[in-house]
């Protein structure tokens, strides 16, 4: 896994921010079991307040594995799942982590290029990073669409937005820098296609306006 929490809707405007992850989603309402594939714009939305969720980001690979299929096509799709072979749904609710690793302890490993490909995309092309693995661009493309669900490209332009939503007070042209962008011109343009808005509007809290959230 690649992280876990437990969000909560108490009727005030959230974001959520694109990400390269497939993340399972429990609904504690209604005991429903969902696969949100990779998130690739940000959304902006009111809860209505009581809901809550366990959330779990699953590392590159692992959700292929859990559900025995290529991701190409999840990309910013939510799919409920009624039940997943092995996967204990109470036991999720209660102890996620020792379900999945119970789900996936017969399943096979993901291949080990896919994620030491996501560690060199952070800093490197897709080009560059497909030589340093020593396979060609056509075969890291299909690694990256059938593991995570999106391209290698795409993989790392989500991840350098994300770098930005993360970052410290600096100055943009820094930040930019630490991103892996050209320049800041580069960085604000990026930013802007995937959150509505440029990086100092978002941080000043000029955002789009939240819409309420009927899933």
């Amino acid at each position: 896994m690649a992280g876990i929490d437990v969000a909560a809707a108490d009727g005030s405007s959230a974001v959520d921010v694109p990400d390269h992850a497939i993340t399972l989603v429990l609904r504690s309402d209604q005991r429903e079991l969902i696969v949100m594939g990779p998130r690739t714009r940000a959304g902006y939305h009111v809860g209505a307040p009581g809901r809550s969720c366990v959330r779990v980001r699953m590392r590159p690979g692992r959700a292929q594995a859990l559900l025995g299929r290529p991701l190409r096509d999840l990309a910013d799709r939510a799919l409920p799942f009624r039940e997943l072979p092995g996967l204990d749904g109470d036991q999720f609710a209660t102890d996620p982590i020792a379900a999945l690793e119970e789900a996936l302890a017969d399943r096979p490993e993901p291949p080990e290029r896919l994620e030491e490909a996501a560690r060199l995309l952070v800093g490197a092309t897709v080009a560059t990073t497909a030589a340093r693995l020593h396979i060609s661009e056509r075969r890291l493309h299909t690694l990256f669409t059938d593991g995570t669900g999106l391209s290698p490209k795409h993989f790392a332009r989500i991840d350098r937005v994300r770098t930005v939503l993360a970052a410290d007070a600096g100055r943009w042209s820094d930040i930019a820098a630490t991103a892996g962008y050209y320049d800041q011109s580069h960085m604000t343009a990026e930013f802007r296609r995937f959150m509505g808005v440029p990086p100092a509007a978002f941080t000043a809290g000029r955002r789009p306006a939240a819409t309420a959230c009927t899933g």
